[in-house]
């Protein structure tokens, strides 16, 4: 177990300026997490960050009503230093949203995944290599709360104690088994994808679920649904979800229903509501009454895109095949290394690899593998192009071209 857990929150412009002198003042590596509320608000924000610096001390910085002032006070000491986080994918998103960016990254959920831990997780990773039991269970809360209780924060507090002592560890660890250079490369590359104030917007079509509607009134229901969700809850500051299950837009979509009573029935509407089931299907109607020239068509599936598992196997037998022993080279890689598959190389690029090399053999004078790209540099140019990383390229583009060695000769 734990000691008694000595930290500090602050919510005001002066309290993040007193965090940023005594953070400058500090040494090493930010220790930083942050704490969200996406099943509960509109957008992923950072409504608690947690930062630990030795030196400087334990600060949970609370920016909700003064971001632009956090923001001012935490960059010029935050910004381009090194940091550690554990799984930070949505930590430097929603950081990023803050205006605070990494110099250089640990993350020790990937570095305890590369060097091949079955139980990555924080609580597993501190125990191992500390021996403190951390109390977990408050990270699905809503943190946009005020005030939020003290046991949450010393949860909260707990999430960055304990990062310097690990990452630490773990890069001892990585160096040991040859690892520690592909880390950085993988930790760099997060910086670079994950950095982003401005992520991608999601639109109605990534909708899960949107491929079962089949025809174009259900689709443009899909379509004003999904606005009117996103439109109401960005006006209220909730989550989508919250006004309209996913899940229940889907059903109603692909239901059409043509009655206020046929929609109550839908499973997952929420009928009890006071007005809901008007509200909506006021907007069904509006929907189906618009010309039908305006409504979607179905999204035609990108020819150059690998096709789903059962099609591709069926219809593509032969290029099937090859990216079955393109996975079985990898595995046996990824064991000799003591790292998982995935993390040797993206499924989902080694099947984009497999799928555009044996598209270019419809074009061939014969529609052999033996056309096909199999000089190892050249595959290696290739996964460069699509996001493969250094290490990740040097150990996999040799296995690809065997296997396309293997389909030709065979």
């Amino acid at each position: 177990m734990h000691e008694d857990v000595a930290y500090e929150l602050v919510d005001t412009p002066e309290g993040f300026a007193r965090v940023a002198e005594a953070l400058a003042a500090g040494r090493g590596p930010l220790a930083i997490d942050t704490e969200r509320a996406s099943a509960y608000r509109y957008d992923d924000r950072a409504f608690l960050v947690q930062i630990h610096r030795r030196g400087a001390g334990t600060f949970l910085v609370a920016p909700e009503g003064h971001r632009g002032a956090a923001r001012e006070a935490l960059a010029p000491v935050v910004n381009g230093a090194d940091w550690i986080l554990h799984a930070a994918s949505e930590d430097l998103a929603a950081l990023a949203l803050l205006g605070l960016h990494p110099g250089r990254l640990f993350d020790t959920e990937l570095a305890a995944r590369l060097a091949g831990f079955e139980r990555p997780n924080l609580g597993a990773m501190v125990e191992h290599f500390t021996g403190v039991q951390l109390e977990k269970g408050h990270g699905q809360e809503d943190w946009s709360l005020t005030p939020l209780p003290a046991e949450w924060l010393e949860y909260a507090a707990l999430d960055v104690i304990y990062l310097n002592d690990l990452a630490e560890a773990l890069a001892e660890v990585l160096a040991g088994q040859g690892l520690l250079d592909a880390a950085e490369e993988e930790f760099a590359h997060l910086v670079a994808t994950r950095s982003d104030a401005a992520p991608a917007q999601k639109t109605w079509r990534d909708v899960k679920g949107i491929a079962s509607i089949r025809t174009r009134a259900g689709l443009q229901l899909a379509r004003e649904l999904w606005q009117a969700r996103d439109e109401q809850a960005r006006r209220r500051d909730v989550s989508p979800s919250r006004v309209l299950p996913t899940s229940t837009l889907v059903e109603v979509a692909k239901a059409a229903p043509g009655s206020p009573r046929e929609l109550a029935k839908v499973r997952g509407f929420p009928a009890r509501r006071r007005g809901a089931t008007e509200e909506w299907f006021a907007l069904i109607q509006r929907a189906l009454a618009a010309p039908q020239r305006t409504w979607p068509e179905p999204q035609r599936r990108d020819p150059a895109a690998p096709p789903k598992k059962s099609a591709w196997e069926r219809m593509h037998p032969e290029s099937w095949a090859v990216l079955t022993r393109c996975r079985e080279l990898v595995a046996e890689a990824a064991r000799g290394m003591g790292v998982r598959p995935e993390d040797l190389l993206s499924p989902a690029l080694l099947r984009e690899e497999v799928w555009r090399a044996a598209g270019e053999l419809d074009t061939a004078v014969s529609p052999r593998w033996g056309h096909a790209p199999r000089d190892t540099d050249f595959v290696a140019r290739r996964l460069s192009a699509a996001g493969a990383r250094p290490w990740q390229v040097g150990i996999a583009a040799p296995l690809i071209a065997r296997a396309y060695w293997e389909a030709a000769e065979g």
